[in-house]
């Protein structure tokens, strides 16, 4: 049979997706069905005086209302984050549906529950709600100032956390010595995911049984019902409960945590006994969904007289929002701060990150988390500096890169990288990209009054983040291993139960062909599972591009321990010693005969154990948990050209190249996808999208008419190429692929703009780099262009 690891497979689930057939949340309709509608917050910052529902319960089709204050009599407890930072990190309590105030505009106050949709949404208008109207702060920086209205009012502070990592004297003093620093202020903005699914939950209880079954958008249903059970409704015995998250269309990090929505809809149909369904409606999601992004930083990168790194010196203010979400803390620190160091030999760094509430939407991981603020600063700063001295930026950062030799390589911010080749990367990047013939064009094109830029961008990322007792000596509340089960059946079929969740990802398809290939069965043979938490071993779902390295692992494992009983069974009816098999195509051989069994024959007598071992148990299957001994580095060199239009502004990508090294790759076509998908997200924070909101704290970005994503028209034929430096330490020597698409390309766009405007004076412009933003630093040199910043503290 042929090999299928490493083969362009196309995605079995697709046939589902393609001709309408898939099952999402909002899909699923439950006898006795009714239906929330949450009352939202107009206010970003307003204490709650009273909500008087007396005319919306007359409403036709309504069942009941309910708000804070019920959930809270009826024992329903904060909804908690998943990690702390330090043991007083300022962690106030966060109610499915607000008591006290309303701290931002889309703050749940209250939820109507109806017989439809529309009953539903008409009484909630009639809901009176007594809003005193308070200061707002939407600013992170702002909100620590004196006199800056208070958040929460009983934490004293807007200050979460003030996190610290490196020597700071020694990078002081590397940066005080430095022969050349570069020194700029930057901003990463706020962005507002948008899966092409909006977020939807769904409960039925159970009253025979006192039994929850919750159906959800997640991109880990065990972890729901950890926090669920464990921290928000204590009372609610976990086994009782059942969480499924059947096909989720589109994660992007947004999915992930536990949301007010799912606490209400699975209190509420106990309180009901019918089920209870809400779905976000997009103007919704743009208020409720967890934002992402959000650092104001100072960079300062020191040089030595050869343009050598001599130090890195950052100042970050992390607006959190109003409330921490589940994996909130860790974003701007242990998944920020640790990746400081890119690709380059950087003696010391020292990062300070100070975590701020504010009258905002919350923030929390969005495709890449952390990592893509990094990459930002390091590679602007790292393009500014080779632009400063005169020096080609490739150079500089060949001159700077760690080298092969040199792994594994401890870093100055904690992690220690285990493999790379960076040099090889940029070389195949430099020559797909035809860097020399570029350079050309871009003179001859000045002459003509042209402006052509080329932008690099040098990203490492850190993925399959662990292992379970470092991280939780780091403040992790969950262990990030995975679980991987593998039943065979009699007739050789093969069940893969994983706590991976795929939402787009193509899980069904790669893990299918690992199964493939280590049990030497038809690809069509294996079915994935997942995504059920009555079905499947505890496990942590899908984010931080774990799935293949971490999950992927643990169905190696089981696979493994599978193999090893089908070869105790095949050495009892070959009548040979278990070390003289091997097995190759799905068959166990004795080694230099022509004596084997295949592994049907096997699955089969495993059920039908008449010729059968004494000492082994009937049944083919088995489970297996893998966590990491460290985490996956994916690294790579992306480079884009453009032209700017000097009369509109307006940013054309000509060319985007797309070099990257996710160690062995199972499915190169789901990794170009990965990729290209990547790719897109990280231009469209370059060039259209940010979350703006007043100083009031309205957003005023709140739908797609404000709102800009980025279209096919404005993007190039993304090129992708490889390099392959496998993973030492897990089975299939992966790495991960699913963000570094978006890690690597805000900076390469961005880089590639100021590469073209740089001889006009402009140093930075502040993303999203709009058609106006850009006219405005190449004109004006006005709004669009920031000013140098004053010494990081």
């Amino acid at each position: 049979m042929a090999q299928q690891i490493g083969q362009p497979v196309k995605r079995v689930e697709d046939k589902r997706f393609l001709t309408g057939k898939g099952n999402y949340t909002d899909d699923i309709v439950l006898p006795g069905q009714t239906y929330a509608h949450f009352v939202r917050s107009d206010y970003a910052h307003a204490r709650i005086n009273s909500i008087d529902t007396s005319m919306a319960e007359e409403a036709p089709g309504v069942i009941a209302i309910f708000t804070g204050q019920d959930l809270l009599d009826d024992g329903i407890q904060s909804i908690p984050t998943g990690w702390a930072i330090g043991d007083d990190m300022n962690e106030p309590p966060h109610y499915p549906l607000a008591v006290d105030k309303a701290r931002y505009v889309g703050d749940a106050v209250a939820v109507v529950i109806a017989e439809s949709k529309a009953d539903a949404a008409d009484a909630a208008e009639q809901i009176m709600v007594d809003y005193e109207m308070l200061d707002a702060v939407v600013d992170a920086r702002e909100a620590l100032n004196d006199d800056a209205p208070l958040v929460h009012d009983d934490s004293g502070t807007n200050l979460v956390f003030d996190w610290n990592l490196g020597e700071k004297d020694a990078t002081d003093a590397a940066i005080e010595g430095a022969h050349h620093v570069t020194r700029y202020e930057f901003v990463n903005q706020r962005v507002i995911p948008n899966a092409i699914e909006p977020r939807s939950a769904n409960g039925q209880w159970d009253a025979a049984r006192d039994e929850l079954t919750l159906y959800t958008s997640s991109q880990n249903p065990h972890l729901i019902r950890l926090l669920l059970c464990a921290f928000v409704w204590p009372d609610l015995p976990e086994h009782k409960v059942r969480i499924i998250s059947p096909d989720v269309g589109g994660g992007f990090g947004s999915k992930i945590f536990h949301y007010p929505e799912e606490v209400v809809c699975a209190w509420a149909t106990k309180q009901l006994e019918r089920p209870v369904k809400w779905t976000a409606e997009r103007s919704e999601s743009f208020v409720s969904d967890a934002h992402g992004r959000d650092h104001h930083s100072v960079a300062e990168m020191g040089f030595d007289e050869d343009g050598h790194i001599v130090g890195l010196r950052v100042q970050t203010h992390a607006n959190l929002g109003a409330y921490l979400m589940t994996f909130a803390p860790a974003v701007p620190t242990y998944l920020y701060g640790t990746l400081l160091a890119g690709q380059y030999k950087t003696p010391t760094i020292h990062v300070n990150v100070k975590g701020v509430f504010s009258n905002t939407v919350p923030v929390d991981a969005y495709r890449g988390a952390g990592r893509p603020e990094a990459t930002y600063l390091v590679e602007r700063t790292i393009e500014l500096a080779s632009k400063e001295m005169g020096v080609d930026p490739a150079e500089l950062r060949r001159k700077n890169f760690i080298q092969p030799d040199e792994f594994p390589y401890q870093t100055p911010v904690a992690l220690q990288y285990d493999s790379g080749n960076y040099e090889g990367a940029l070389d195949k990047a430099l020559e797909m990209i035809g860097y020399d013939d570029f350079r050309q064009q871009q003179k001859e094109a000045k002459q003509n009054g042209k402006l052509l830029g080329i932008g690099f961008s040098c990203y490492i990322e850190a993925c399959g983040i662990a292992p379970s007792q470092v991280v939780g000596a780091l403040g992790a509340r969950a262990g990030l291993y995975e679980s991987g089960a593998v039943r065979v059946h009699p007739t050789g079929k093969v069940e893969v139960f994983t706590g991976s969740h795929s939402h787009g990802q193509g899980h069904e398809t790669t893990f299918a062909q690992v199964v493939s290939d280590h049990l030497g069965v038809p690809l069509e043979h294996v079915e994935i599972v997942h995504g059920d938490t009555d079905r499947v071993p505890f496990g942590m779902g899908t984010y931080g591009s774990r799935s293949i390295s971490v999950g992927g692992s643990a169905i190696v494992k089981a696979l493994d321990k599978v193999k090893d009983k089908a070869r105790k069974i095949a050495a009892h009816k070959l009548e040979a010693a278990e070390e003289d098999l091997e097995f190759s195509d799905g068959e166990f051989r004795v080694k230099g005969t022509d004596r084997s069994v295949g592994f049907g024959d096997i699955a089969l007598t495993a059920y039908v154990p008449h010729d059968y071992p004494e000492d082994v148990e009937p049944g083919l299957e088995d489970t297996a948990f893998y966590d990491p001994a460290n985490f996956t580095y994916p690294f790579g060199t992306h480079i884009c050209t453009v032209e700017i239009d000097e009369e509109t502004g307006h940013v054309k990508l000509l060319r985007y190249v797309a070099i990257d090294d996710v160690g062995n790759i199972i499915n190169p076509m789901i990794v170009e996808g990965q990729i290209h998908g990547g790719v897109a997200q990280g231009v469209g924070q370059a060039l259209l999208e940010g979350a703006v909101y007043d100083e009031m704290g309205q957003p005023l970005t709140g739908s797609y008419m404000d709102y800009t994503m980025p279209r096919a028209d404005d993007l190039p034929m993304i090129e992708v190429g490889h390099q392959v430096t496998p993973c030492p330490h897990n089975p299939l020597g992966v790495k991960g692929a699913g963000e570094a698409g978006t890690i690597a390309a805000t900076a390469c766009v961005v880089n590639a703009v100021i590469d073209a405007l740089w001889d006009r004076g402009v140093r930075d412009i502040r993303m999203p780099l709009t058609p106006e933003r850009v006219w405005r630093a190449l004109h004006t040199g006005g709004d669009g262009a920031l000013r140098e910043a004053e010494p990081a503290a």
